[in-house]
């Protein structure tokens, strides 16, 4: 129970990422040590897995797919999904600065601790590294598109969702910015429970993770180190999104007026910058990038503690 509690919480944090456009639920999983177990059990589901259900060999079924272990996770992911949308609807728009420091923090800090996890650095993997890197950036200076809710549109969103919120540095939240159907899906669809958003997306999503998993399986057994680089890399390139100070750049009509959504102005994207003067608001962002860094820390720690205790 201790465990399962403990995979729960690594959920929450997971699914709680997810919502942050920026922050990758994957970067969680891989700090917190369940990456590899995650992609495994999410693996497992195939052919042997549906001879054993339609064969009565439900406990076969149960340890062949670590059933408890996703179980556990999807309920953790599930419930910071539903319950913080809200939060940090409010949160980023009432502290957006000190919201974006504190995910700042967290971020940069996960570039040393899974860097670190590589076992040998050498030229093929530097090469990893530096082209996930520029992958991550390349993504983050991309135009959002328009909003569209077709249903195969809302399919691809949720495959393409789901394969970046898996992977370590990509946020799936803002690979459907990009999309342009991040507030349909994530912030309306979410707190209205509107199925008819919600079904496509979860649709593409399962297919979509189904089929990926299998892939980065075989990547991570096969060139583990290059991969971790490669993660490691869309973590620090994806750091360009979380800078705290950016501001809101308004979708405009022909007479250079804000375009309203259900009474709000549309975002089309945000732009950073260099704060001038040293205000109190920039210390307090500071302070709060430095309780991230310390949040990860924190996170390693405890990790590398439970690890020791199981060995004896």
């Amino acid at each position: 129970m201790k465990e399962y509690l403990g995979t729960l919480a690594k959920g929450i944090a997971m699914g709680a990422a997810n919502v942050i456009p920026g922050v990758s639920g994957g970067t969680i999983a891989l700090i917190t040590g369940i990456f590899e177990r995650l992609i495994l059990a999410i693996k497992s589901f195939n052919l042997k897995a549906i001879r054993l259900i339609f064969t009565g060999k439900f406990r076969e079924f149960i340890r062949y797919t670590d059933l408890y272990f996703l179980l556990a996770v999807a309920v953790g992911i599930l419930l910071a999904a539903i319950t913080l949308a809200r939060v940090f609807d409010y949160l980023f728009t009432h502290y957006p600065v000190y919201i974006w420091a504190y995910f700042f923090g967290l971020v940069l800090a996960s570039v040393y601790f899974v860097g670190r996890t590589v076992k040998k650095w050498n030229l093929p993997v530097l090469i990893s590294f530096i082209t996930g890197t520029g992958i991550a950036v390349l993504i983050t200076v991309l135009n959002p598109a328009t909003e569209n809710s077709s249903f195969f549109y809302l399919v691809i969103c949720g495959i393409a969702g789901i394969c970046s919120m898996i992977l370590p540095g990509l946020s799936g939240s803002f690979i459907l910015f990009i999309m342009g159907n991040y507030q349909l899906i994530i912030i309306d669809a979410v707190n209205h429970l509107d199925m008819g958003i919600l079904f496509p997306v979860i649709l593409g999503a399962v297919g979509g993770l189904m089929l990926f998993s299998h892939l980065l399986s075989w990547v991570l057994k096969h060139y583990k180190n290059q991969t971790i680089a490669l993660l490691t890399g869309f973590i620090l390139g994806s750091l360009r999104i979380l800078w705290p100070w950016q501001k809101k750049i308004l979708l405009l009509d022909v007479h250079q007026m804000p375009v309203l959504k259900n009474g709000e102005p549309v975002i089309v994207r945000y732009q950073q910058f260099i704060p001038e003067h040293l205000t109190g608001e920039v210390l307090m962002a500071a302070l709060w990038i430095l309780v991230g860094i310390a949040s990860i820390t924190l996170i390693e720690y405890l990790a590398a503690k439970s690890i020791t205790e199981e060995s004896y």
